[in-house]
């Protein structure tokens, strides 16, 4: 099988933009911004984890040598770091600023900024329960990254140790133990089913996610020549039901967040549909350019809206005095600027840094 999977990433760029809404959500006073889907959008982060494994697994079903985990790792890290110290350097300044004129302006700190987080962000471990960190840090969706990140080195071990002949018919029961595994650890922990973590426990969050992800592309495997000559009509069904499923997981945040596993499934669900692209709405979809560079763009999408979110705050909620109730409007400027923001991050800092080979550097 050869895929590109396009579709699957179109909807990681628009979950990326419901994910940019609900943090304009904390300055807002709308009902364009404050109901039950935009306020339980945060939720589509798993949506990503499943997703990444999803994919992962499918470029790497085997990992033969050290080499081949080296470079595996490599990859990833050159693919994600850049942006990410990007951005903390540029928090890092706003810290700075904001220091200088804390004796002559009244300053808000609502993040657990300190040398501690400061370092843990850095590093990548901003994911993982630390002494004296209460809460996200800096850049704030950067926790996420930390638990990608961690799901990519035990993905990358776990698969290069069951590279063998038996191995790789057993890995889609490996990938399965490590999720299960990783929910366990979290509700004995935890003492619920509650999953979205972040600071604390979140490389578990993204265990769970990524690792489940990977248990979805083995169905996908198993299904593709089974169902690929069903009739369009059956897989259009399939996938309304499952934006359906989804709108409805979303909505009900407040009943099914205490049971956060349930998302996981909800996007299992989902991006097994939809791997298929078979019916008339992933035709549909799939034939906007739009959706197509926001699917491009999501990383850098992501990583950037909470600075510029934050900017437009200070700027016209705090300084022009606009009521929170601005934000019926002004949310469709600041998410213009985020997308060329992420465009031009995505062209200058995540395709610079990307990793090339030495065969495509000498090509090229």
């Amino acid at each position: 099988m050869k895929h590109r999977f396009l579709v699957l990433d179109m909807f990681r760029g628009i979950f990326a933009s419901l994910v940019v809404l609900y943090h304009m959500s904390a300055f807002s006073d709308t009902p364009v911004l404050n109901n039950s889907f935009i306020l339980n959008a945060d939720m589509f982060v798993d949506f990503f984890f499943v997703l990444s494994g999803f994919v992962i697994c499918y470029s790497y079903q085997s990992i033969n040598s050290l080499t081949e985990l080296k470079l595996f790792l490599t990859k990833r890290i050159r693919r994600l770091y850049p942006l990410h110290l990007l951005m903390l350097l540029i928090f890092l300044a706003i810290e700075g600023v904001k220091l200088g004129l804390v004796n002559h302006i009244h300053i808000n700190n609502f993040l657990d900024n300190s040398p501690t987080t400061f370092f843990s962000s850095l590093f990548l471990i901003n994911s993982i329960k630390l002494p004296h960190v209460h809460d996200v840090s800096w850049n704030l969706v950067s926790w996420s990254i930390s638990a990608e990140v961690i799901s990519y080195i035990i993905f990358a071990l776990s698969c290069h140790l069951s590279s063998t002949n038996r191995g790789n018919a057993l890995k889609p029961m490996f990938y399965m133990f490590i999720a299960l595994l990783a929910a366990i650890l979290l509700y004995t922990i935890t003492g619920s089913f509650k999953l979205d973590y972040t600071y604390d426990y979140g490389f578990l969050r993204g265990l769970i996610g990524f690792f489940s992800g990977a248990c979805c592309l083995y169905c996908f495997k198993y299904l593709h020549e089974r169902l690929s000559d069903f009739r369009q009509s059956l897989f259009s069904f399939m996938e309304i039901g499952v934006l359906l499923l989804i709108g409805m997981a979303i909505i009900s945040g407040p009943v099914l967040k205490p049971y956060g596993f349930i998302y996981e499934i909800v996007f299992f669900i989902s991006i097994m549909v939809f791997s298929f692209e078979k019916g008339l709405v992933s035709k549909a979809i799939s034939k906007i350019g739009l959706l197509k560079k926001l699917g491009k763009y999501s990383y850098s999408i992501y990583m950037v809206h909470t600075l510029f979110i934050s900017m437009f705050n200070v700027i016209f909620i705090r300084v022009f005095k606009l009521p929170e109730s601005a934000y019926a409007y002004l949310f469709i400027p600041n998410c213009i600027v985020i997308y060329y923001a992420a465009r031009w991050t995505y062209q200058h800092i995540e395709m610079r840094f990307q990793y090339k080979s030495k065969k495509s550097v000498t090509a090229g």
